[in-house]
């Protein structure tokens, strides 16, 4: 960012970063349609300044003042609306900072996003809301001083390539935006449309909201105009209201200002629990994604209170980290003002809080799945890989993760509950069967799922990599176990446990029960691909194929292997088991020409083409495609001549 100082009147002239530049010519073209938000996002950004202030005033009593308020003043001559806090202030390299670049804001995803939705109101869910004051307005003043500093500053920028900080004057602490209107947008001029907005979407904002306004005082000749301050919020914590007094409006608009989103949420819980501890809370479910919700890095969790006085935002500890997706409010009266992060670490009464909210959360999830499927349908989409890390993190919640869980199934449905499945098994099918793999199209096409087909046993598709870990620690539901198609030990009926030797299951023909023609046969291939499989074995699970790969006891599916090593991960190379169909009618001709020349070198060939031929249905790549399509090609030329000969 470039600078340039003005000597005359000490004056320091910036050009906006690129990024905010194209922020500010999409916001000037009206692509954040419902223009009078800009009022919501000032007032927000007002109040976490007093927010900020009052913590601050717990540890530095003599960062304290006057009580905390917002106040508005309409200038109808000038034409200018004032928005003014004393609250935390900021100092020159703050304005510079907070308002001339987008620090942490995700500004090219932002702006793909608006580029690609252009009828969508996108700005707050981004952390930009100042620069919806751009909606109005074609120039904005800011005045604030640090409450540690005795010099305050003044930015100011019509929106187009530069912006202007220079030393200004203010009484005491916290800041004044100030808005010079368009022509076109004077309504907001009006003390009754100021009042409708903060009504609408401010009410709840924790402290007063002051409006300026002109009252008739005096009688007869002493009669006269003068200017006071109305208060004009209910300046009450909506969390701290009873729930039959407040209506899904409301809910919805202190959900927005809550989180800057630009739309309602899909579900919202409000609680009081009384008992050993007391504290309050208003959890909600946002319809999209919070920002960062897989970057590691990024803070999320619901915003903390005690005794109504702010604390901090995003505070981790009191939910799991498979509910960071929740937002919401705790009010609690139990823990002290002057509560650090090391003590919320440590506290039992945190522990405690945490337990009581991750409760609430599952409350609420339970309650959409039932009583609003397709929201529950979109939350789903949108959050299910999150919540199902629980099941591998947090096994003290796996009965209620495990209601809450919906696959894909081989019925063709899109979601499917495990009390759904369970309601419609079989009544000889022994255990809910389930397989893993990169999409649902290849789960469908897959040979491992033939036999189960054949059945008619449903089968569940996980396609997400968490499950390969959230499905280990859900071993079983309803007293039924879960099975994977593509696992050795698969049992395909009841009396499976009887019939299997206990290693692999599946009715599977071990070494003892082979019939002796075949043993040489399976020999051969176990010689050709010793250095790729554990093992060879003949299978039942096969019914049109004539082979796949199965993974032993103990193993990685194998498109988690492939996504581990692509993230250099150290993951030993594991064997698979390949299955033998021996009623296929190529396995028969394959054995018909082993017994006439065991030490056919075409025959090593074909043996190779069956094993690439499991890995590719099974959507793993092969080791070597050239030499793949040399063999197949081989094939192709064969069974031409053959064709006319």
């Amino acid at each position: 960012m470039t600078a340039t100082t003005n000597t005359q009147d000490q004056a320091t002239e910036y050009h906006f970063q690129a990024q905010v530049s194209e922020v500010l010519s999409l916001v000037i073209n009206s692509l954040y349609s419902n223009k009078e938000i800009f009022l919501r996002e000032l007032l927000s950004n007002a109040s976490d300044a007093l927010d900020k202030q009052r913590v601050a005033a717990l540890t530095d009593t003599e960062s304290a003042g006057d009580e905390l308020r917002i106040r508005i003043a309409l200038d109808e001559e000038a034409g200018t609306i004032a928005i003014s806090d004393n609250g935390i202030g900021m100092s020159a390299e703050e304005l510079v900072k907070n308002l001339g670049t987008v620090a942490h804001s995700g500004t090219r995803q932002f702006l793909t996003e608006l580029k690609e939705k252009k009828d969508i109101n996108l700005i707050g869910q981004f952390g930009v809301g100042f620069y919806s004051a751009y909606l109005v307005a074609d120039k904005v003043t800011v005045t604030s001083r640090a409450g540690t500093e005795d010099q305050a500053h003044v930015w100011e920028s019509d929106a187009k390539e530069t912006f202007q900080v220079r030393p200004g004057e203010r009484d005491s602490r916290g800041t004044t935006v100030l808005l010079h209107l368009k022509e076109d947008q004077r309504e907001f001029l009006s003390t009754w449309k100021v009042r409708e907005l903060v009504r609408r979407y401010s009410d709840y904002i924790g402290h007063p909201i002051e409006l300026e306004v002109e009252k008739n005082v005096g009688e007869g000749d002493d009669k006269r105009k003068e200017k006071s301050w109305d208060v004009i919020n209910q300046a009450r914590a909506l969390w701290q209201r009873p729930p039959k007094e407040i209506s899904d409006e409301q809910y919805e608009e202190f959900y927005k200002h809550l989180s800057h989103d630009w739309e309602g949420p899909l579900a919202h819980k409000h609680f009081t629990i009384e008992g050993t501890l007391l504290f309050t809370g208003l959890l909600f479910v946002p319809k999209r994604p919070p920002f960062g919700l897989f970057n590691a890095e990024t803070k999320h969790g619901v915003r903390l209170h005690v005794k109504r006085v702010f604390i901090m935002d995003d505070c981790e500890d009191l939910l799991p980290k498979w509910l960071r997706f929740i937002r919401g409010v705790v009010d609690s009266d139990d823990l002290p003002l002057n509560v650090s992060r090391e003590l919320l670490q440590d506290s039992h009464v945190v522990r405690t809080i945490q337990k009581q909210v991750t409760k609430q959360s599952l409350d609420m999830l339970e309650a959409m799945a039932k009583d609003s499927p397709e929201d529950y349908a979109t939350f789903w989409k949108n959050y299910g890989s999150v919540l199902k890390e629980g099941l591998h993190y947090d096994p003290q919640y796996k009965e209620r993760l495990a209601k809450l869980v919906r696959y894909a199934s081989s019925t063709g449905e899109d979601m499917v509950s495990l009390d759904t499945y369970v309601d419609r098994m079989k009544d000889e099918q022994p255990a809910i069967y389930y397989a893993q793999g990169t999409s649902n199209a290849v789960l469908q096409a897959s040979p491992h799922l033939e036999a189960l087909k054949k059945r008619e046993y449903e089968v569940l598709y996980m396609t997400d990599p968490i499950d390969q870990w959230a499905v280990s620690g859900l071993t079983e539901y309803r007293d039924k176990p879960l099975a994977s198609a593509t696992n050795a030990d698969l049992k395909l009926d009841k009396e499976d446990d009887d019939k299997s030797d206990g290693d692999s299951g599946d009715k599977k023909v071990d070494d003892d029960k082979v019939p002796a023609e075949l043993k040489p046969f399976l020999a051969h291939i176990r010689a050709v691909l010793q250095d790729k499989v554990e093992k060879v074995r003949v299978s039942t699970r096969l019914t049109d194929s004539p082979v796949c790969l199965v993974i032993p006891d103990g193993g990685l599916q194998p498109h988690i292997e492939r996504m581990l090593r692509a993230q250099n991960a150290d993951v030993p190379e594991s064997k698979r088991i390949m299955e033998i169909n021996v009623d296929h009618d190529l396995i028969t001709h394959l054995r018909d020409v082993h017994s006439r020349d065991a030490d056919s070198a075409q025959l090593r060939e074909w043996v190779e083409v069956l094993y690439e031929q499991a890995l590719l249905a099974e959507g793993s790549p092969v080791n070597n495609p050239v030499l793949m399509a040399s063999r197949l090609t081989k094939l192709l030329q064969a069974a031409v001549r053959a064709s006319v000969s």
